[in-house]
């Protein structure tokens, strides 16, 4: 290891479009072994008018797309130059995800904007960022990525479930291999259809716990071929925009409804994955650790309980492995793993801007 410890904020933007999400981290490797400590983090939640740009990109032409990159990452440098000041702490790196837009894999492709050079321009501070595409490029699927940094920071679990726009589970087989893949879409959905009746999302899972599923779509939901495929599988916004949201509105039930359905959907095919691989102790994170009547349901067909971390972890575990992608990173470290994404190999990602003093 070239670098023992470095501190490295983490920058993570999910699909729910709610919000940056800031974790300014020490890493390090002592004893053969990786660890972490939080100095400070911070959600920056989005105005309504960067909340539809993000949640519009998907739409735009290549103009608008290339100028909401530069834009974008002059919104996260700006943050972090403030969080910086109010912190008093200077990072030696950033790390960011970025914001996805496309992800096409198959296609050849995963596009996440927030253009890396324009925050360390900004910033001063050297950017790490676009830890897909050579990923992609080798023929794997560019996620999930996090899994390296569950095996690494949170191996006392059998798994890690984060419960975000998409949920997705990682945990290390029998070969002593990390195995992840994407479950199902969830807040992504959840939360549109919260906003057909003018809330941001089901707050601890109320709407759908008072009302009602509609059995038909709960059926049609639960047998989709996605859910059929074995391993090396991701999700993105073109499937729920897609395949997800049509088998839906073919249906043309109120929003509560469906509120309702999805829940009892999400919470059958999460169960069947931990079922399935006898995943006894998993820690969840991500907003839908929040939704107490998923989380309830889950822990009933399971027949034991989901462990519910600090408010900290749950917020902000994935921005902090973000940042820890990055101190493999600058450490020459493998941080994305082909048993995982299905890549011809496992490689050491993430493009580097070296920040302008």
């Amino acid at each position: 290891m070239q670098k023992n410890s470095a501190i490295i904020l983490g920058l993570m933007s999910g699909t729910s479009c709610d919000g940056l999400d800031l974790a300014l981290c020490r890493f390090f490797y002592r004893n053969n072994t990786f660890g972490f400590k939080l100095i400070k983090a911070k959600t920056i939640a989005y105005n309504v008018q960067m909340k539809k740009k993000l949640s519009a990109a998907f739409n735009c032409n290549a103009n608008a797309l290339m100028k909401l990159n530069a834009d974008f990452a002059s919104y996260c440098a700006n943050e972090v130059n403030k969080f910086n000041k109010k912190n008093k702490i200077l990072p030696h790196f950033i790390s960011s995800h970025g914001h996805t837009v496309f992800h096409e894999p198959n296609n050849g492709f995963s596009t996440q904007i927030g253009c890396g050079a324009t925050i360390a321009a900004k910033t001063s501070i050297t950017t790490i960022c676009d830890y897909r595409s050579i990923d992609v490029a080798l023929k794997g699927q560019g996620a999930p990525l996090v899994p390296i940094g569950d095996k690494l920071l949170f191996g006392k679990y059998d798994a890690c479930l984060n419960l975000g726009g998409i949920a997705n589970i990682s945990y290390t087989n029998k070969k002593g291999n990390a195995v992840a893949y994407d479950i199902c879409i969830l807040n992504m959905a959840l939360n549109y259809f919260a906003e057909k009746i003018g809330k941001n999302y089901d707050n601890r899972g109320i709407i759908a716990k008072n009302n009602n599923f509609n059995a038909d779509l709960l059926k049609k939901l639960n047998t989709l071929s996605y859910y059929k495929k074995s391993k090396n599988k991701s999700l993105g916004r073109e499937y729920f925009e897609s395949i997800f949201l049509n088998t839906i509105n073919k249906h043309k039930l109120e929003p509560q409804i469906v509120i309702s359905t999805l829940t009892q959907h999400f919470a059958h095919v999460i169960s069947n994955e931990i079922k399935l691989h006898n995943l006894q102790r998993v820690l969840v994170t991500g907003g839908g650790a929040y939704n107490l009547h998923l989380i309830n349901l889950i822990n009933e067909q399971i027949n034991y309980k989901l462990h519910i971390p600090s408010k900290e972890i749950i917020n902000f575990k994935e921005a902090i492995i973000f940042g820890f992608l990055g101190f493999l990173r600058i450490n020459h470290q493998h941080n994305t793993l082909k048993t995982v994404t299905g890549a011809l190999k496992s490689t050491c990602s993430g493009a580097i801007y070296v920040g302008c003093i």
